[in-house]
């Protein structure tokens, strides 16, 4: 494969150590070239010596919408569609309650058990505050389209499921929940800069996503939400902030929200971090989804047939049919987190979820099949060889 800014991988766009092969960009992704500098001129030039006329003079209170429209490009979204800011717990409550505003008659939110625990818990607090009758219905991820009906308010689907990667068909459950008198909530963190999405062509009210994964944004990168055009100047924000006013320093005593996407803004913008997303989604300006895309599903073709052929003891949780796949790929283990602990050890970095799945990310910008290669040596011989036996590996971390 060629290494240049224009093919994959683009290894040399990216300070990852010597030795290690990364696979676990799903959960984090590496630290860019030149995200140190930038920061530094940031923290030592812009706030040092800038103060607070750097809001102004630097462009922080644009930042929100400026970033914004770099992740839309990678999401299938219009400029002017997308805000980036606070959480994502935080993204999931503003869009799930201005669905719900969106349904006054009906009661149920219709989500499935793939989703990322936290959405359901923001579902469940928001049901909670609420105390208007409203239900929380979880389905099986092969039951979602034939659950929505009459009584769905809401549908809240988590695109890539976190722990084996099984991904929906966005716009066969968007159709779904439409025809059903649904309004569509998308939860994006293990499908922005994993894999093509369009949510235009979806039709899908609202979406929601990290940045830190597949994104580079770095640890605590602020989360995006995204608002249908059409819907964007009357949806009702459930959480007032000041920087979703329309003329926050104007400082009045009642609220009014901004125009459009403005409106979902909250908080003040956590300009450091914004400025290492800002400066790591310069990366996408020279690659290709599509072409991600088809490297990430050779990738991780190579790597079940390899595992499988060689690690007879590992068995495949993710769907087989690279269609039906995000861009990880997990196998489950009895002794899952101990092998895992044992191959980060040996520079293989994957991650553990429970109860016994091991989770390998598959990310083209740095990851290449000499790397898949390397790396199921290591997975045979730690499982092969019972080497996550040694009781360090045992111990399990605040972290898995």
């Amino acid at each position: 494969m060629k290494n240049t800014v224009h093919d994959l991988p683009i290894k040399e766009r990216f300070d990852l150590p010597e030795g290690v092969i990364y696979l676990d960009g799903n959960s984090l992704g590496p630290l860019p070239k030149g995200t140190s500098e930038r920061l530094q001129f940031m923290l030592t030039e812009e706030w040092g010596g800038h103060l607070i006329t750097g809001w102004n003079r630097d462009g922080w209170m644009e930042q929100p919408a400026r970033v914004g429209n770099q992740v839309a490009r990678l999401i299938g979204a219009p400029d002017g569609s997308v805000t980036i800011g606070d959480t994502l717990s935080i993204k999931v409550y503003q869009a799930l309650s201005a669905a719900l505003k969106m349904r006054p008659r009906r009661r149920v939110i219709l989500s499935d058990s793939g989703n990322f625990p936290s959405d359901l818990y923001m579902a469940q607090g928001l049901i909670g505050q609420l105390d208007q009758g409203y239900e929380l219905r979880i389905v099986d991820p092969e039951e979602v389209a034939d659950a929505m009906d009459e009584t769905v308010a809401v549908a809240m689907i988590t695109q890539v499921d976190y722990r084996t990667g099984r991904m929906h068909d966005m716009n066969a459950i968007t159709l779904a929940a439409h025809t059903a008198g649904a309004v569509m909530v998308w939860d994006l963190a293990h499908s922005a800069g994993a894999v093509p999405v369009d949510l235009v062509a979806s039709n899908s009210e609202f979406a929601v996503g990290c940045t830190y994964k597949y994104l580079n944004g770095g640890p605590g990168a602020p989360a995006f939400i995204y608002v249908r055009r059409d819907i964007a100047e009357t949806v009702d924000p459930a959480l007032a902030g000041w920087l979703g006013h329309d003329a926050p320093f104007a400082f009045e005593l009642d609220y009014r929200p901004a125009p459009g996407i403005g409106r979902m803004r909250v908080g003040t913008p956590p300009v450091m971090q914004m400025t290492a997303l800002e400066h790591a989604l310069g990366l996408w300006d020279s690659v290709d989804m599509a072409k991600v895309r088809r490297a990430s599903v050779a990738l991780s073709d190579c790597f079940i047939r390899e595992v499988e052929a060689r690690c007879p003891a590992l068995t495949l949780v993710s769907p087989r049919d690279s269609a039906a796949r995000g861009s990880q790929v997990s196998f489950a283990f009895d002794n899952g987190y101990a092998a895992m602990q044992a191959l980060i050890d040996r520079n293989v970095i994957g991650d553990f979820r429970a109860p016994n799945i091991m989770r390998f990310g598959f990310t083209p910008l740095y990851i290449d099949e000499a790397d898949v290669r390397k790396a199921v040596d290591v997975i045979e011989d730690v499982i092969n060889n019972g080497l996550w036996k040694h009781d360090k590996y045992k111990k399990q971390a605040l972290v898995t």
